[in-house]
């Protein structure tokens, strides 16, 4: 059955913030997003909410509107936080995003009272119940459908870079899990989540989804969950690989790398370019890299088995998509990408409390000062200001 998409105009941007709920005396998540959902009936039950439940009641995601750059993208997050923090700080808790939650259990968790995700984990069961992870979308428009496809195909040989620069996840219930990015094997552990699958056309897609609904997988295409997905509705490519994102100011850099890197293969693909098309055990071995090393990943660079150092690649990526983010508009964000690399994504922030001689709790304390202070923070807060790159600098 034929899929319709609605073709953008150009790359307009939209972006899916999931934030955590965090008590400030326990630290711990506070399983409260109905009541504060329930403070702001003007955000969370428009026609086009800009706040809404997420599977865990301790989750809110904050959506922007359509936006054409990543500033004006960047601005209307923050100008939804400040309404939140409005809601939240009287009833003591805090704002703060990473891709798990260091301390809290994912047994404590209390699912939002919503009949899809009722449905998600009666099907589900135990994959969807330690879902308590959170991650950032980022939709670009697409004005072709036709190119859709390869697009998506060619962004797939990004999703260690994608992962590496914010990967956030490496406790999990309290334990150094090992990895960079235990929300990667969590949430991809979902028979419809992983990288997406190497098709040809939009054609072969449209039969892909059909076969899935006639086998029972899928009710609607809503349900498949890959690391970068069209989204026929919105006229977009969602990149769905991202980690949780501590800080506006690292939201701001992957959304100009998405942008950039769409943009850049739409424009190849009008030049008649024919856009690179990464081998499937390529991009499934690289993802599993950036899971287990993050920045500090060797990725395979061709299918004979190259490698390069993930932040190498990072800073050749940068230096290319340069010129597109000027065009775009958003350079100083593209350009956070080497501060990330010099100093540290959330991942290596966060170990490096803990090696300081910090705790878990001072983990937490930290995550919530970068997201309200829009920084870095890698030292006890409690014993200094742990400031590296203030947004702006």
């Amino acid at each position: 059955m034929p899929i319709a998409f609605n073709p953008s105009r150009g790359p307009t941007l939209g972006v899916e913030w999931e934030l955590q709920l965090v008590d400030t005396h326990t630290r711990r998540l506070r399983q409260d997003a109905r009541l504060v959902l329930d403070a702001i009936p003007e955000l969370s039950e428009s026609p086009r909410p800009k706040v809404m439940h997420e599977l865990m009641q301790s989750q809110l995601e904050v959506i922007t509107d359509v936006c054409h750059t990543v500033s004006e993208a960047v601005r209307d997050l923050k100008t939804t936080i400040e309404r939140l923090r409005k809601v939240v700080d009287p009833h003591g808790m805090a704002l703060a995003c990473t891709g798990t939650h260091a301390i809290s259990d994912w047994r404590d968790a209390v699912y939002a009272p919503v009949q899809r995700y009722t449905e998600l984990v009666e099907e589900m069961q135990w994959l969807a119940w330690r879902i308590q992870t959170f991650g950032v979308h980022v939709h670009v428009g697409v004005r072709e459908r036709d190119k859709v496809i390869p697009i998506v195909n060619a962004l797939a040989a990004y999703l260690p870079h994608f992962l590496a620069l914010t990967a956030s996840s490496p406790y999990w219930g309290g334990q150094d899990t090992g990895l960079a990015s235990s929300r990667a094997i969590v949430f991809g552990a979902l028979p419809t989540a992983g990288p997406p699958q190497m098709l040809a056309d939009w054609a072969e897609f449209e039969d892909y989804m059909d076969t899935l609904k006639r086998a029972g997988t899928i009710k609607s295409i809503k349900e498949v969950w890959w690391d970068i997905r069209p989204h026929p509705d919105f006229g977009t490519i969602e990149i769905r690989m991202f980690d949780g994102i501590p800080t506006p100011r690292e939201v701001g850099m992957v959304t100009a790398l998405s942008q950039c890197l769409v943009q850049q293969f739409d424009q190849q693909l009008d030049r008649g370019y024919r856009l690179p098309h990464p081998a499937p055990w390529v991009v499934r071995d690289n993802k599993w890299r950036a899971t287990r090393y993050g920045l500090d990943a060797y990725v395979i660079t061709d299918d004979h088995g190259s490698t390069a150092p993930m932040r190498d690649m990072l800073y050749e990526l940068t230096r290319e998509l340069a010129p597109v983010a000027e065009r775009l508009g958003c350079p100083e964000e593209l350009a956070t990408i080497a501060d990330v690399v010099e100093q540290g994504n959330s991942c290596e922030r966060q170990r490096a409390i803990l090696s300081g001689g910090g705790t878990l709790d001072d983990i937490v304390d930290a995550t919530i000062i970068e997201l309200a202070e829009d920084r870095f923070v890698t030292s006890n807060p409690r014993t200094s200001n742990g400031a590296i790159g203030h947004a702006g600098k």
